[in-house]
């Protein structure tokens, strides 16, 4: 037999039993319909109390266990700002340390390449020519 015939009758046969299932839902009557909606509705909401009710769980315990790791971590926090703390002071004087160094090396460095100004001729003295 050939692949194709099979495929067309399985075909046919998914299409007479859905036919048949979508009569079958036709002649419910009404009651049962509004009875499964009643239902439905009444799971969902029993589905979305319990989710609730353990998302509060988990937040609950999420917050405990959150609280004791930061209990347990704050000397180890205390320790590393105290060194930050200092590491900066430190970094800060031998900033300052070398910025006056290099202050004061740029004005003896200018006071050797600029010109050195005479002192000045009194007034007493005669001016040549005159």
């Amino acid at each position: 037999m050939k692949p194709t015939p099979i495929l067309a009758a399985a075909i046919a046969a998914s299409a007479l039993a859905l036919a048949a299932g979508a009569q079958a839902q036709d002649t419910q009557s009404g009651d049962v319909k509004e009875t499964l909606k009643d239902d439905a509705r009444t799971v969902g909401h029993a589905v979305a109390d319990s989710a609730k009710t353990v998302g509060h769980a988990v937040a609950d315990t999420s917050r405990k266990v959150g609280h004791e790791v930061a209990e347990k971590t704050a000397p180890a926090r205390e320790k590393i700002r105290d060194d930050s703390r200092k590491a900066g002071t430190a970094i800060a004087h031998g900033a300052r340390t070398v910025g006056t160094d290099v202050k004061k090396g740029a004005a003896k460095a200018k006071a050797a390449v600029a010109p050195k100004a005479e002192e000045p001729k009194a007034a007493s003295e005669p001016k040549p020519g005159g």
